[in-house]
């Protein structure tokens, strides 16, 4: 049987050059490839486009490649909890592309399903449709938006085997499932991985088909983003 294991993340990695466009998976600081992510830092990659949900916060996910100034635009959702990306969005530093949340998702599962572009309503009249192409669907006017093209996507998911069979836990099943095979190599990391046969297939969230490396991650900080306790 094909495996798709690689023994590291240095090896999981190999390939990733200045200037790519780069998918991460995650919502929050929740189900983000915290290893792959560690390694871009280690590698010290320039220039490269990010598509991602957020990004993420200024000490940790990829608030750590903000820090080192490797990111050269950044294409995402919600933004909200990084000062270091408000402080290089607002110098001119950092090219920034915000998407209804919705459209990312879309874009992503777009590339994943080889499917070029699509009509959506998100966003028509404001500043997201500016020079984009419009057409009206039953008395509605929808925006055409294009498939993301992206050298990889990096996505985390709880448990994987050797083929690339991926299992996803909890809220880390968001945009991890639309990016992967949404790029031209899709790089998985898991916490537990197991031989190809022993996950039970109607477990399965994401098939191998869609993966081209997989490896076992050997820490997960799983940070809380913002913590909410009661008074005593």
């Amino acid at each position: 049987m094909i495996t798709k294991t690689v023994p590291n993340v240095e090896a999981a990695c190999e390939g990733v050059e200045d200037n790519m466009t780069l998918m991460l998976g995650g919502f929050g600081l929740c189900g983000i490839p915290e290893n792959a992510i560690s390694q871009l830092v280690k590698l010290n990659v320039k220039d490269v486009t990010c598509i991602s949900n957020n990004a993420g916060v200024d000490d940790f996910g990829l608030g750590l490649l903000l820090q080192k100034k490797q990111i050269k635009k950044m294409i995402s959702s919600y933004v909200g909890e990084n000062a270091e990306f408000e402080r290089q969005m607002l110098s001119g530093e950092l090219e920034v592309e915000l998407i209804p949340q919705g459209t990312l998702a879309q874009r992503c599962r777009a590339a994943q399903s080889g499917i070029p572009a699509f009509y959506t309503p998100a966003g028509y009249g404001t500043e997201v449709g500016e020079g984009k192409e419009s057409r009206e669907f039953d008395g509605k006017m929808h925006l055409l938006e294009h498939a993301f093209e992206a050298d990889f996507a990096f996505v985390k998911a709880w448990k994987g085997d050797t083929a690339g069979n991926l299992i996803f836990k909890g809220t880390a099943r968001n945009f991890n499932p639309n990016m992967c095979g949404a790029a031209n190599i899709t790089v998985a990391e898991v916490e537990e991985l197991v031989p190809a046969g022993e996950l039970d297939p109607n477990d399965i969230h994401i098939p191998g088909i869609f993966v081209q490396r997989i490896f076992k991650g050997e820490r997960y900080e799983k940070r809380i983003e913002q913590r909410t306790v009661r008074a005593k």
